[in-house]
């Protein structure tokens, strides 16, 4: 849950008053357990870890929060902003809890993420009085939240949000500030989430879609909220969410680079080298969306003519985000989350071998992009982005499960090997 919304709760009657608030009715109390399947990507991974943890062993510090996939991240929203997701059902009763770890689990996953512009989703719905977190866990979680979780936060979406919470946030309005208060956003349904992030990309638990059918189905028909829109047929000239190797066919002259990426890598090699934090902010989400449109009608696009290097940098996450199948591929995924258990001295052969191993167009694609962003962590002191800054940033658009989501735990290892790449693609692409 955003910090700001975890208010310095003294002891006077007004918590004791907010703490007998009533979380949910009896009837959603009553709710089965989530039984938590494990993701595709989850159940692929080898052996060396725990089916009950994926990607983290036992006796990993976090393994017992990791397991009940309370956060997750969820990829770039519309506005090319990273989307964290914490899902308040998958908390289970306080005594299977520690709850400090919680905090700092939830810390370390945003410590990934804080120097960019990024998105909170939380699942409200499945808060109970068996789960919720004490006053005294949330006056203390406040306090561990400074500045530097605040500020880049651009929204915060309240899914399926209680009396509860609207209460405690009236309450504590004047304790809230206003510049974050126009940040938090109530949203009803599902339905409503689509014009922020692809609800196929986020790993809604069961709980929570069942909870939101139910929503709908005791409105009347002419109340009913919108359903999330189907995906469109695509374009004769479609380019976001194509393959690479159809692309390829498409081009006139047979390049395996896309389009986008040669346009987008061209612009921000002439004047996005030395702005800082490249690539960490977010864009007008219209114009995304009109520059899509452009590539998908076969239409030429100039970013010249537009002068806005985030613009042009969020295209280009965009464009990888959307790929049908990641760029590094769904085959490697595994090899690369146990990366780390290969030696130092042999990474970069390991690497090589990897990518080698790539079809022509992936490959033709990562070795155009990594030599790209080698120029950008050359120019680190003026841009702030060196290669662990930009492995933050590119390790989740070059590589996801097949169900898009990412905990934490998986997440860690994605990053360490595209900073692995960046720091030795000299030798890697030889």
């Amino acid at each position: 849950m955003s910090s700001e919304l975890l208010v310095d709760l003294g002891e006077d009657p007004t918590t004791a008053q907010l703490g007998q608030l009533k979380l949910s009715t009896l009837e959603d109390q009553q709710w089965p357990p989530d039984e938590l399947p494990l993701s595709k990507s989850e159940t692929d991974v080898s052996q060396g870890f725990d089916p009950g943890s994926p990607h983290l062993p036992w006796d990993h510090p976090f393994y017992d929060i990791a397991r009940h996939q309370i956060i997750e991240v969820a990829g770039d929203d519309n506005f090319g902003r990273k989307v964290i997701v914490f899902s308040a059902c998958r908390l289970p009763p306080h005594h299977q809890l520690d709850h400090q770890k919680l905090l700092m689990y939830l810390k370390a996953t945003l410590d990934q993420y804080v120097e960019s512009d990024y998105t909170l989703i939380y699942f409200h719905h499945g808060l109970t009085s068996e789960n919720k977190p004490s006053l005294s866990w949330l006056r203390d979680a406040y306090r561990e939240f400074d500045r530097k979780y605040k500020k880049n936060i651009k929204a915060l979406y309240i899914v399926h949000p209680t009396m509860f919470i609207k209460t405690l946030l009236i309450l504590f309005k004047p304790i809230i500030s206003f510049k974050f208060g126009r940040k938090i956003n109530y949203v009803s349904y599902l339905s409503e989430l689509e014009d922020v992030v692809k609800c196929e990309q986020l790993v809604i638990p069961t709980r929570v879609r069942e909870y939101d059918n139910k929503l709908r189905a005791s409105l009347k028909p002419s109340v009913q909220p919108p359903m999330s829109p189907p995906r469109s047929p695509p374009l004769p000239d479609q380019v976001f969410g194509v393959s690479l190797a159809v692309l390829r066919e498409r081009d006139p002259d047979g390049d395996p680079v896309p389009v986008v990426m040669r346009d987008t890598v061209t612009f921000l090699s002439e004047q996005g080298l030395e702005i800082e934090g490249i690539f960490r902010r977010s864009a007008n989400v219209t114009l995304v969306k009109e520059v899509q449109l452009k590539y998908n009608s076969g239409a030429k696009v100039n970013f010249r003519d537009m002068e806005d290097v985030h613009l042009a940098a969020v295209i280009l996450k965009t464009f990888l985000r959307e790929l049908p199948e990641p760029l590094l591929t769904f085959q490697l995924y595994n090899d690369i989350v146990n990366f780390a258990s290969v030696s130092s001295d042999n990474q970069a052969e390991v690497m090589k071998t990897l990518v080698e191993g790539l079809p022509e167009e992936n490959y033709a694609a990562l070795r155009y992009l990594i030599t790209f962003l080698a120029q950008v962590s050359a120019n680190s002191e003026v841009n702030k982005m060196n290669n662990s800054n930009l492995a933050v940033v590119f390790g989740p658009n070059l590589l996801w499960g097949r169900d898009y989501a990412m905990s934490l735990s998986a997440i860690g290892p994605i990053n360490n090997f595209t900073r692995s790449l960046l720091d030795q693609q000299h030798l890697v692409f030889t």
